[in-house]
C-alpha cells in the first residue's frame, strides 16, 4: 500500500497552487498527495506542466478526489445537468490521464453536500446514476483512471451510504473502471463493522480513505486501526491509503466541512501530527492478520 494525504489538511481554501504541497508531503514520509479536481477545470496546460514534474521529481504519486456541484450531477432527473456533468468529467479524465493521475475518488456519482431542503428520489436518482456513470466510466477507462465511488454518510448524501449498496450500484454499472471507495470517517457512522464494509467491497475497492471519528489524523481518536488494517490486508488491497483529516476552522474549506471549533491549538503541529501520524499507519497496517477471526 502506498500513503497519502488530502492537501486541504492544511488550506483554508479550495483554490491552492498544488505544487507546494509535493515536496511537503515527501519530506513528511507520504508516498501520495491527493487533489482537488476542482483547480483543474481551468488549469492552463503549462501549470500541469509544472505539477506533474514537480510530483515526478519527489517520487509523489498524484490522485484525485471531488465533491461535485448540483450543476454535475449524474443522477438529474434534468438532462441538461446530466449532459453537463458528463461534459465535465469527461474533460477532467482527460487532464488527469495527462498528468499521470489514474485515481479519482468522491462522489462522483451524485453532487455534495447533499441540498436535503429538496425533495429526495432515491430510486430515480439511483437508476439515472447508474446509466450516467456507466458512460463516465467507460470514459475512465479509456484514460487509465479509476473512478471511485465513495461512500458517504447520510448526513452528506444518499445514494451510497454502506459498502453493500456501493457494491450493488457497481455492479450495475458494470465497466471495470468503476470501483468502491470507502472512507473510515463515512464508516464509522453508517457501517455496523469496519472489518465487514471492507470484506464485502472486497477488490472492488478502488481508494481507501482514513481519517478519526473527530477529523483529526489517525491515531487522535478512537478508530480500530489495526482491525482496518487486518482486513485491508485479507482482501489483497494494495492500492493508496489516503489521510483526510480536517482540523482547521475557516475559510471555504472549514465551512464546507464543517469545522466550527480549531481542532488544532498551534498550526506548527500540522507538520508534526500528519509525520507521526503516516508512520503510525505504516506500523499498524503491515502486522500480521494470522491471529485475526471473524
Amino acid at each position: 500500500m502506498k500513503y497519502g494525504i488530502y492537501f486541504a489538511y492544511w488550506a483554508k481554501q479550495w483554490a491552492v497552487d498544488y505544487q507546494e504541497y509535493i515536496e511537503r508531503v515527501a519530506r513528511l514520509g507520504f508516498d501520495v498527495l491527493e487533489i482537488s479536481c476542482a483547480a483543474l477545470k481551468d488549469m492552463p496546460k503549462e501549470q500541469m506542466d509544472q505539477l506533474k514534474a514537480e510530483a515526478k521529481a519527489q517520487g509523489v504519486t498524484l490522485t484525485a478526489g471531488y465533491g461535485p456541484s448540483a450543476s454535475e450531477n449524474l443522477g438529474s432527473a434534468d438532462e441538461s445537468v446530466v449532459k453537463n456533468g458528463i461534459a465535465f468529467y469527461t474533460d477532467i479524465l482527460k487532464k488527469l490521464e495527462y498528468l499521470d493521475i489514474h485515481t479519482i475518488g468522491g462522489g462522483i456519482y451524485s453532487y455534495w453536500p447533499v441540498d436535503y431542503s429538496k425533495p429526495i428520489d432515491k430510486e430515480g436518482d439511483w437508476a439515472r446514476s447508474v446509466k450516467n456513470v456507466r458512460t463516465v466510466a467507460k470514459i475512465a477507462g479509456e484514460c487509465g483512471v479509476d473512478y471511485c465511488l465513495e461512500v458517504l454518510n447520510r448526513f452528506e448524501g444518499y445514494l451510497l451510504n454502506t459498502s453493500k449498496e456501493a457494491l450493488q450500484f457497481v455492479e450495475e454499472v458494470d465497466v471495470p473502471a468503476a470501483k468502491i471507495m470507502l472512507d473510515t470517517f463515512h464508516m464509522n457512522i453508517e457501517e455496523d463493522s469496519m472489518v465487514d464494509a471492507i470484506m464485502t467491497a472486497g477488490d472492488k475497492l478502488g481508494h481507501f480513505h482514513v481519517g478519526e471519528n473527530n477529523r483529526r489524523c489517525p491515531g487522535k481518536g478512537n478508530m480500530p486501526w489495526a482491525e482496518i488494517g487486518q482486513a485491508l490486508r485479507r482482501v489483497g488491497y494494495d492500492k493508496n491509503v489516503v489521510m483526510e483529516p480536517f482540523v482547521l476552522r475557516g475559510g471555504e474549506v472549514g465551512s464546507d466541512i464543517k469545522i466550527w471549533r480549531d481542532l488544532l491549538k498551534d498550526e506548527a503541529m500540522l507538520d508534526v501530527d500528519a509525520k507521526n501520524s503516516v508512520a503510525y499507519l505504516r506500523h499498524v497496517f503491515s502486522g500480521p492478520y494470522s491471529d485475526y477471526s471473524r
